[in-house]
């Protein structure tokens, strides 16, 4: 179980990271993962996904994974919002301009994921952030890798759109035309 623990546990937490969005709540989820599947592992069977294939040992860890970050989401939603406590992490390499920076880009990079449609978000965090291959994507979330393959171009497609373009600006009314400019005028004096 050690071996699996070591090979799985980075993307386990890099998945559960970015789901909640929370460093010490995805450390929790994920040994909170590895807990259940060290209870489960004997329950675990290689079956066929077709094509003599057989379903991979990723695909149940991170079906686990999936199942706990939902129950987590919906406790949290009952008991209400928590704050993480900020902790001074000293790069040594980089100043605090450019950690402020990285954050900001990952910050945005994360709200941006956020607001994919749920099955395009899924498969984004379950590519990129946790590493699955499509296949194991697929047997996952019970998809087709056909339909993973384009959940993941409109994902990505989608992601370029709300990272590249500039948001959108409400218009600024011209300097004069404005009450305030009409209100500072002299009023017209009658004879």
């Amino acid at each position: 179980m050690g071996v699996l623990y070591d090979a799985y546990l980075p993307r386990v937490y890099r998945y559960c990271l970015a789901r909640v969005g929370n460093q010490a709540d995805a450390e929790d989820l994920a040994e909170d993962v590895f807990l259940k599947v060290l209870g489960a592992i004997d329950g675990f069977e290689w079956r066929p996904i077709g094509d003599g294939e057989r379903s991979p040992f990723a695909a149940w860890l991170f079906r686990i994974a999936h199942n706990h970050v939902v129950s987590f989401h919906r406790r949290a939603a009952t008991r209400g919002p928590t704050a993480e406590l900020s902790e001074s992490l000293h790069d040594g390499r980089r100043g605090p301009q450019e950690l402020a920076e990285t954050k900001l880009a990952i910050e945005e990079v994360f709200d941006a994921v956020r607001e994919l449609p749920d099955a395009q978000r899924e498969v984004i965090l379950l590519r990129f952030a946790a590493g699955l291959t499509v296949a194991e994507t697929a047997d996952t979330l019970g998809k087709q890798q056909t339909n993973v393959k384009v959940l993941q171009h409109k994902g990505v497609q989608r992601l370029k759109r709300l990272l590249l373009e500039p948001p959108e600006t409400e218009e600024k009314p011209e300097p004069g035309d404005g009450f305030m400019q009409r209100a500072a005028r002299p009023k017209p004096t009658r004879p």
